[in-house]
């Protein structure tokens, strides 16, 4: 089957051809774009928070008793949780990762005021068992040691003199350095000089969406206000079972708060980023949509040839043309138009992708994404037009004959 001969009949009637080839193209253009989009934010989801998900719970006790002791019912309630069977390890913070809501500081490695220079990192407030509540690794350094955990002093603005920082961070501030960071300072607060004595290796930020996710630093610190969050990291098998007993425990051990938003992190991440989830299966809805569209169009185009040509093809037939060569040249004819659309769609596909790169910050499409859309829609278009080929093939010389 020559190519020449179907270029030449393609056109003598191409407006419907260049209809289904720009559909095509469009279809491409917009597919390989969500595509890039929905990998993105996969690989996001997919990211690792530094947290033993699966084993660990998160709740808040909320304090209405004016004059209540927050120190003493911090430490009796650690207390507690660390000694129910089951609880690897529990504490006291700000917040966790995935959260959506923490603090951040700018560290630099000078005192004065914080400038450009400064990099930004989450703040966790911590004790000495921060670290194996978050279930992540001291890669370098030292945890903190209990005589360096201090309470907050709300007459004091002043930062704690320790820190662990994640290894992110440490490349972040220390660029050039090849060895070790501990031991070395940085500034919090302007002037605060804040030593580190330890690096781990992951733990995210609560915001899922802030550019330095990877970027956190553990300060030694407990704070008194009348809201407290609690971590608890249980051993296997224990999660759902302790959240019901302690919440039940503490209730009973102090009346005079309230013990809500008991939740495992598996739910935390889920809510972070039900947004991304969101986008995702609407992309995919629509790219799907575009697909059975564009399908649907290649199906009419044939079907209105077949029966546009029937003669046409009722002499061939007479002539002696085989049914496959009948289902041949509409084939052959469907691939030169998906090939022109396909190529026209990733020419428009990298452009677009070119200007999202630059307005939205997004990832440039991965080199093998266009050639995989080219070969899947291809094939679309070849299924789509497997079917009136067919019925094309099954025309007799005598129903030709009877449509003169």
């Amino acid at each position: 089957m020559e190519f020449g001969p179907i270029w030449r009949a393609m056109l003598k009637n191409k407006a419907g051809f260049v209809l289904i080839a720009l559909q095509i193209a469009v279809t491409m253009t917009i597919m390989v774009n969500a595509f890039a989009i929905m990998q993105e934010r996969s690989n996001a989801m997919g990211r690792e928070s530094g947290l033993d998900e699966a084993n660990t719970f998160t709740f808040y006790s909320a304090s209405f008793k004016p004059d209540m002791d927050i120190r003493a019912l911090v430490e009796a309630d650690l207390d507690m949780l660390r000694n129910l069977p089951g609880v690897r390890a529990a504490m006291a913070t700000n917040s966790f990762p995935l959260r959506q809501g923490g603090w951040s500081q700018g560290l630099q490695l000078e005192p004065g005021t914080q400038s450009t220079d400064s990099v930004g990192a989450a703040i966790y407030f911590v004790d000495e068992h921060g670290v194996d509540t978050f279930a992540t690794t001291i890669i370098d350094g030292q945890n903190f040691t209990p005589n360096q955990v201090s309470w907050k002093d709300p007459e004091d603005n002043t930062w704690p003199a320790y820190g662990i920082i994640t290894e992110a961070l440490a490349k972040e501030l220390f660029p050039e350095e090849q060895g070790s960071v501990v031991g070395k300072t940085v500034y919090l607060g302007d002037t605060d000089p804040v030593n580190i004595v330890g690096v781990i290796d992951r733990l995210q930020a609560p915001w899922q969406d802030w550019s330095g996710i990877e970027r956190s630093l553990l300060v030694p610190q407990r704070r008194t206000p009348e809201f407290q969050r609690y971590v608890v990291r249980t051993e296997p098998g224990y999660r759902d079972e302790l959240m019901l007993q302690v919440e039940e425990l503490l209730a009973n051990s102090n009346r005079d708060r309230i013990v809500k938003g008991m939740t495992t992190i598996e739910q935390v991440r889920k809510m972070a980023y039900l947004g991304d989830s969101a986008l995702i299966k609407i992309l995919t809805f629509t790219v799907a949509l575009l697909v059975i569209i564009t399908g649907l169009g290649i199906v009419g185009l044939a079907s209105f040839n077949v029966s546009r040509r029937t003669r046409q093809i009722g002499i061939r037939r007479a002539l002696g043309a085989t049914k496959p060569a009948i289902v041949r040249y509409f084939m052959v004819e469907n691939f030169i138009i998906s090939s022109l659309g396909v190529i026209v769609g990733a020419i428009l596909a990298i452009a677009l992708n070119i200007v999202m790169v630059e307005a939205f910050a997004l990832e440039p499409l991965a080199w093998y994404v266009i050639p995989i859309a080219m070969i899947a829609l291809w094939l679309v278009g070849q299924a789509a037009v497997a079917g009136p080929a067919r019925k094309a093939s099954n025309i007799t010389p005598a129903i030709a004959t009877r449509s003169i």
